[in-house]
Parts: C-alpha cells; structure tokens; sequence
C-alpha cells in the first residue's frame, strides 16, 4: 500500500465516521434488503421495512443458543436461505475453549470483505504513526483441520476461512503483510512442526521482517518460549542449509528446501545473540533488527502475557489488534501508540448494524472496582445514541445471518473519533466464579493472579500460565485457581501459602468477601500444575483439529469440559488452602 493509498484509506474512513448515523441506517437497510427472503427474518412479519425502528420493535435480541437450530439446519443442507438472502457456502468454527463446545457460525464474502477493510484501515492507521519498508512479516498463523458437514459445507476456524481464500495473498501483499513462511507451512498438520519452521523462515528472511504477528499474544509467547529450547537446532539449519530431521510432513520438507541455503554468517549472528543472553530480554529485536513493532489481540484475556511479551520485545513497541470475533468485527485501533491495556477501538459503521445495551451498576456498588456486577440492562441504543463513560454490552447485526445478536462482550465508551465511538474492552459479559451472592469475572481472576504473582518474583519465578474453577464437592464450596509456574521445583510451601492468601483477599467483590466472613464460601486452593500442563491443553485442544491460533486459555473450566479437567487434575504436584479469613 503506497503512500497515497494508505492517506485515501484513512479518507475514507474519515468520512464514513463523520456522519455513522446515516451510514447506520444504510447499512441496515443493505443488510436487510440482501437477506429480505432469510427464513428467519420471515417470521418477525418485517414485511419490507428496513427502518431502524421497524427493526428492532419486530426482530428480538438473540443469543447463538437461540440460532444454533437454524445453523443446524444450514449445516445439515436443508435449504438454502435459512439466515440469509443467498446460501452459505462455509461455516466458521469458535474456539470452544471454555465450554468445551465449539459453536459453528455463518461465513460468507461479506465477512471476508469487512475482514480486509478491518485489516487496511488498522494498517493504514499503524503505517502514519509506524511507517514500515517493503518486506516480511513474521507471522504465527496456523491453518486447522477442515471438515465437512452432513450438507457438504466446510467447517473450519474464521482464520482459516481467510486465509484459504484466494483473494487474501493479494491483500496481503497490498498491505505489506506478506508472511515469511510459505502455504505449507501455514496449513501443515503438525503445529510443533509449523512453529518451528514459522521461527526458522524468520530467522532466514531476518533483515527483511518488518514486524511479528500472531492472531493472539499467547501465540507469540509460546513461539519464543520455544526458541529458547530449540534456537541450537534452528542455527544449526541456517549454517548448513539443512533442515533438521525433526520436520517430517514431506510438503513442508519440500517447501522448506526452497527458502533454505548455507549461511554461516547469519548463523554466527543468531548464535552470538543468543549465547549472549542470560534472560531472552529483546531478543525479538535483537534477532529482526528491521522490526517495528510487535501487534496481536492483546486486550482481556491475553492481558496476562504481556509482562512476558515486554520481556521478549525490549524497547519494540507493542500494539492490539483490531476488536472482533468469531462472529464478525466490531471495531479498529486508530491509536496504536497506546499501550495495549489502554487500546480502544473505533467501530467501522459500514460493516454491521450496531446496537448497544446499557449496564448499570446497583446502587451501593457504582464505585466498586470489580467489573463483577450484576448489571441492570436497559433498552438498546444505537451507535451515536451512547455516552462517553457509560457501559454496554455489544449487540450486532451482520450481512452474515446475525441479527441483533448478542456478543456478551463489555465495553466503555471511551471516546468518539468524529461520530463513531471509540470501545474499551472490559470482560465478557459471562461470569466466571460465582457460588453464593459473589459475581467474579475474567477481570477479577487477573487483579487477583497479577496481585499474587508479586511475591514470585523475589524467588524469580513466573507463572507461565493459570486457569480456575468453582469445586461445589466440598460443602461450603471454594474457588479452585490452577498455576503453572515455570519451575515448580524452585517454589516453596511457605511462599506458596502466602501466595493463596493473596488470592483470596485480592477479590474484592462485596458478595465475596461477606460470603468468605459468613464461611458460605470456604478458603480458597492454589493446585501447582507441573510443567508443561497448559501444553497439553494446547494439544488436546490441536487435537480436536482447531488451529492454535485460535486457541485461548480457558480463565474458567467448567464441569462440563471433561478434557481439560482431566488434563489438570493428572498433573497437579500440590494443593495449598487459604487462612486469610480464619478467625
């Protein structure tokens, strides 16, 4: 993308933001105009109308529980406008993370097109204030597995979805994003062995990389948690020009050989950065010089791996990524100056019909700092109608087959750029913890693990990852929070029962702590995980055929997600109970 073309991107933008609320009610009108045959559109008696109040006094709010027999149905290939005006051709797989159960939802060409003006207009606004060369990106992406439903439809992940369409190479080139690691690499069936090909494509093509992606922050971390075990290995290839015989899916052997050649002199620089490293501290610019930043989904739940991510970027700046999800984009990161704990995001007008839910606090708990509350809802507003400092949950409408379609995402209004607002991310609307009257979300879990995560370092240990859950087995029933920490042989019970105290006081939810006083809650247990435990959650979770860059630690196991309970209760080396409310 040239100069001009980044300046006519923002343009555009500019001028689809000044006036959102025209743009609204056109874009709704599209919506419902392509999709006026959509059997589920049928039944609200719309007959016609695309006005905005027809809209939503006709259509109901609705949650994927209430489309998942409609999407069946599209899967399943009984008929052909179920959601939508025309069929659709593909189905995109959530992560399924948490539930253990991935939902399916609807792809078509309209999302494709909205992904890539998400993507220009990030990099136009990313190119003004980090102007980057013609080159290479460093990319952790990964194809999965694609299978087929009973109507003969592809169901795969929403990356995978892009990436397999031919038009995305060339819009990829058009924003100089292109990836140093060939198709074979992307799409191979082993994700170790991608991930080690994907760091040695970038240590081949290192002067050229311009900046390193992943969809998720974690992916990133995990890539040079790798190197750090396999740099030896990966030198070894660039001296000789020989890949290692770890690799053994032939295509990616085959496509690997093209980009391979002897280069001891790179392979001396590689290895005179990492012997010179006590702690990995930079190595990310130190290995791709040319690099300008570091960008990826790093707002809610990958919040936890930046103190790991800063490690590895050194003075390299951080940035998150764009606001969406499986279902479709919300919104863009017009400032990527900000760190990403205060990213915010402008909502493009033209991609979705966008509703916002307000949330009120009750009264007694405005001030609280937990983002647990029981909300009070009201009757949704629209994109211009919200107030800066107020909070909604996000509802959306897309060209998709989504039709006032509730995300559960919480966000604040921080802003407007012109008349669209700009979003902060808080946490998903779902709540995580609760046994009693105590409402505990993804937030809180973090405040408490950041806060406990304090006494490690003296003992300069980390926790390399951490999930929770609620154990209604014991009477009362307690919280359950899970950490690996990256040598569990170095820690000790005292620290470690100091450690659980500080997790149990650092919820400050109201109902919790009246709740831990009344003993309607019992104490709180730290399992210790050995390592390599969220590891193989990762696996299990590959196994399913998903792609890792989907994946997403879940924050919260709940009963019914029987792998991963398995996975951590067979590799827990201790358990320690909070005393913090003993009398």
């Amino acid at each position: 993308m040239t100069v001009s073309s980044t300046e006519s991107v923002i343009n555009q933008f500019e001028e689809i933001s000044r006036d959102a609320g025209r743009v609204q009610r056109e874009t709704l009108r599209n919506i419902l105009e392509e999709n006026a045959e959509a059997e589920y559109l049928s039944e609200f008696k719309l007959g016609g109308r695309t006005d905005e109040d027809s809209f939503r006094k006709c259509v109901p709010l609705c949650t994927h529980e209430d489309l998942e027999p409609f999407i069946r149905r599209i899967a399943d290939g009984e008929g052909e406008t179920v959601l939508t005006g025309k069929p659709i051709t593909c189905l995109s797989v959530s992560s399924g993370t948490t539930q253990g159960k991935p939902k399916l939802l609807p792809f078509n060409d309209e999302l494709f097109e909205s992904t890539m003006q998400i993507y220009r207009t990030s990099y136009a606004f990313r190119s003004r204030d980090f102007p980057i060369s013609n080159g290479k990106a460093l990319q952790f992406i990964y194809g999965s597995k694609q299978a087929l439903t009973p109507g003969g439809l592809i169901a795969t992940t929403a990356t995978t979805n892009l990436f397999r369409n031919a038009r995305y190479k060339s819009a990829m080139r058009g924003i100089r994003s292109q990836s140093c690691s060939p198709d074979e690499v992307i799409f191979g069936p082993d994700f170790v062995q991608s991930l080690y090909c994907h760091l040695l494509c970038g240590l081949v093509y290192s002067e050229e990389v311009q900046f390193v992606f992943s969809t998720f922050a974690h992916s990133i971390v995990h890539a040079f948690r790798t190197f750090e075990g396999v740099w030896t290995e990966l030198c070894k290839d660039v001296r000789d020009g020989v890949l290692s015989e770890r690799i053994t899916v032939a295509s990616i052997r085959q496509a690997m050989s093209k980009i391979l050649c002897p280069n001891p002199d790179l392979a001396d620089r590689i290895q005179q950065i990492c012997t010179g490293s006590s702690n990995w501290y930079g190595i990310v610019p130190q290995l791709f010089p040319n690099a300008k930043y570091i960008v990826g989904i790093m707002t809610g739940s990958m919040e936890p791996y930046l103190k790991k991510l800063r490690h590895y970027a050194g003075d390299l700046p951080l940035m998150s990524a764009d606001y969406g999800a499986s279902e479709g984009w919300v919104g863009v990161n017009l400032n990527p100056k900000l760190p990403p704990e205060m990213a915010t995001f402008a909502v493009l007008p033209n991609i979705g019909y966008f509703e916002f839910i307000p949330l009120e606090r009750p009264k007694g708990e405005e001030l609280m700092n937990s983002e647990a509350v029981h909300y009070f809802e009201s009757d949704p507003v629209g994109l211009t109608e919200v107030k800066v400092g107020s909070i909604y949950e996000v509802v959306l409408t897309n060209f998709a087959g989504l039709y006032r379609y509730r995300l559960g995402d919480v966000v604040k209004i921080a802003g407007f750029h012109n008349s669209t607002p700009e979003l902060q991310f808080i946490c998903r609307r779902s709540l995580l913890l609760t046994i009693n009257i105590d409402k505990n979300t993804e937030k809180d879990l973090q405040i408490s693990v950041e806060e406990a995560s304090k006494l490690l370092a003296e003992e300069k240990l980390e926790i390399v990852d951490f999930t929770s859950l609620v154990d209604r087995s014991t009477d009362p029933g307690h919280y359950v929070i899970f950490w690996e920490l990256n040598n569990s042989e170095l820690s000790n019970p005292e620290l470690l029962n100091s450690c659980v105290n500080c997790l149990d006081l650092a919820f400050k939810d109201a109902g919790y702590v009246s709740s831990r006083k009344g003993n309607l809650i019992g104490p709180l247990e730290l399992r210790v995980l050995r390592n390599g435990t969220f590891q193989k959650i990762l696996e299990s979770f590959l196994g399913l055929g998903a792609a890792v860059s989907q994946f997403k630690t879940p924050r919260f196991v709940s009963p019914a997600n029987s792998r991963v309970l398995q996975i951590l209760n067979r590799n827990l080396v201790g358990s320690y109970f909070s005393t913090a409310y003993s009398s």
